[in-house]
């Protein structure tokens, strides 16, 4: 059913069979990341390979406005910055987890109050609060790139609300870092007006990529809340259906289009129709100038939208090299399988069942099939009539990592037809214009192949039938094993068919 794209590539994820140990080591850890505009605490928990936030809270502190010409924290941002932190610490404290790891970054490590800033934090909360670098500034968001997908190649652009840092990532490990003083709100104290202010950005980008050395063509990951915030409102210009911003891509032409959208649009009506806050809205306009001059000077040929950034970092920080190198995405989905299904385990039999169906099928693909097999069954609790879309949203809407938007619709697509024979009708219809027809198509197949696999059970270990695919001849059959004749009854028999007609082959059954 699936049409080869290509030579196969080798995958860059090491198999695992179940949940490691050391995945449960990292659960509840908590971080907090006291930036230059906001002050987050994230702790992350369960499969840690492939974060799950277990708790996720962020206050707009502003802590770096007027650093340029006070040369000190913003003492309305101090303040909160300070109450942030003694909330985040009593949390801690009540969600019993070891001691927070807290990054503070261009803000605190540039005002000349930043040490006294930290010793107050001490003082009032008794965290300890390490100021770092730009260049680990840079590692750190480009550590969190790599939790999302191992093996990321192309440069990672931060952006917070002091400073833009620059890492490059080949073959997963992190190169050369650069920091410069792009954030917005240092921007936004730049003399001369927009000319000055366009004069300025041109020449640092100019200087970043002189010294990064960047050929074009490589990839740019996006990192940062102003970042996202554009990227929110580049789905909305486009009427894009699915707003998920992790992997969201864009294109150079996009970025263009997107600053005139901007630039032509009343920001407070924006600002309330896609629910931006005001404090991250006003910075919007600096940071479009920005990644319009990084665009045009590194000329990238994709322009992906990362969630994962420092807060990530600190937790991939944690982890061996052997989970580092893991598959996301079916870390994900076994930790969701071993929670939530009826018979863990039993996923890993029906990838084996459904897959001579897509023997031509590229490695990128097989993990999404694996990933449905493993998640055919973890929403079964959701009401009968409701449960295919229960499916279809928990795939698309996932917090995953290791997923393009078209494969979380894919999965998507595939988990509803576990459940559902139709697709006409429901509100997902959208969503299908990132498919190909025959991707569309394939997807069915794979939610027919589960739905008659899942009648099958034997056990998490048993296999009781076989299916063999014979395209040239157009004839799908199902050879049952003796011990499972009885399961193949008319109703098994009846998804069997359905499920070959969907392949435009005759069924048949051999036992």
């Amino acid at each position: 059913m699936i049409s080869d794209t290509g030579a196969v590539r080798r995958a860059v994820f090491k198999p695992t069979a179940s949940i490691p140990d050391e995945t449960q080591t990292l659960t509840h850890i908590g971080v907090v990341d006291v930036g230059s505009n906001s002050v987050r605490m994230v702790v992350f928990d369960g499969a840690a390979r492939s974060p799950a936030y277990f708790y996720n809270e962020k206050i707009m502190c502003a802590l770096g406005a007027g650093l340029s010409e006070t040369g000190h924290l913003s003492p309305e941002g101090r303040a909160r910055a300070l109450a942030a932190l003694a909330r985040f610490a009593m949390l801690a404290e009540g969600m019993k987890l070891p001691p927070l790891s807290i990054v503070a970054t261009a803000a605190v490590r540039e005002a000349s109050d930043g040490p006294d800033f930290c010793r107050e934090v001490k003082e009032l909360t008794g965290l300890d609060v390490k100021v770092i670098d730009g260049d680990e500034e840079a590692r750190l968001s480009a550590q969190g790139v790599l939790l999302g997908w191992p093996g990321s190649y192309g440069l990672v652009c931060d952006i917070g609300g002091s400073s833009m840092e620059l890492a490059d990532l080949s073959d997963g490990e992190v190169g050369r870092r650069l920091t410069s003083p792009l954030g917005p709100l240092k921007l936004r104290e730049v003399p001369g007006g927009k000319k000055g202010l366009k004069a300025h950005v041109r020449g640092v980008v100019q200087t970043l990529h002189q010294n990064m050395g960047e050929e074009t063509g490589m990839r740019l990951f996006l990192v940062g809340g102003s970042w996202r915030a554009i990227a929110r409102i580049d789905m909305e210009r486009r009427g894009y259906p699915l707003h998920v911003l992790h992997e969201y891509r864009m294109t150079s032409r996009a970025v263009s289009a997107t600053r005139d959208f901007i630039e032509e649009s009343d920001l407070e009506d924006l600002r309330g129709r896609l629910s931006i806050s005001s404090e991250r809205m006003s910075l919007v306009p600096y940071a479009i100038h920005v990644l319009d001059n990084v665009v045009r000077t590194f000329r990238p040929k994709d322009i992906t939208v990362s969630s994962y950034g420092i807060r990530e970092g600190l937790l991939y920080e944690a982890m061996d090299d052997g989970l580092r190198t893991r598959d996301p995405l079916i870390e994900a989905a076994r930790f969701a399988e071993a929670k939530d299904a009826r018979l863990p385990g039993f996923g890993d039999r029906l990838y084996d069942f459904v897959a001579p169906l897509f023997t031509r099928a590229d490695w990128q693909k097989r993990r999404i099939i694996h990933a449905a097999c493993l998640l055919h069954d973890v929403s079964w609790r959701a009401h009968p009539d409701y449960r295919a879309e229960v499916c279809f949203d928990n795939a698309t809407r996932a917090n995953l990592g290791g997923l393009k938007h078209r494969e979380r619709v894919y999965l998507g697509l595939a988990l509803l037809h576990r459940y559902a024979s139709k697709r006409e009708g429901t509100r997902i219809e959208a969503l299908l214009g990132l498919l190909e027809e025959d991707e569309i198509r394939e997807a069915e197949v794979l939610g027919r192949a589960m739905r008659l696999g899942a009648m099958l059970w034997l056990g998490a270990e048993a296999v009781p039938a076989k299916l063999s695919w014979h395209p040239k001849k157009k004839v799908l059959d199902c050879k049952v094993s003796p011990a499972a004749g009885a399961l193949f009854g008319e109703v098994a028999e009846k998804r069997f068919q359905a499920l070959a007609a969907a392949m435009g082959a005759e069924g048949t059954v051999s036992r």
